[in-house]
């Protein structure tokens, strides 16, 4: 049955050990959206130093076994 007011729970049916931690004004120790986007960025600038890194070792390699 449709009630007027939504429910509150938002965790619904979920285990309570995957359920964060309430503090006083919400969930505590849950990373902030502007970390989440640090970390993103951070993990694709990695990534592409890494295959900088590896594509640069292999254009080495090659030049070392064709005797240049």
């Amino acid at each position: 049955m449709a009630s007027f007011f939504s429910d509150l729970d938002l965790t619904g049916d979920t285990p309570v050990r995957v359920r964060p931690r309430l503090g006083e004004w919400g969930p505590a120790l849950v990373p902030t959206t502007s970390r989440k986007k640090r970390v993103r960025i951070l993990t694709v600038a990695a990534l592409t130093v890494g295959l900088a890194a590896v594509s640069a070792l292999m254009a080495l390699f090659y030049k070392i076994l064709q005797g240049g």
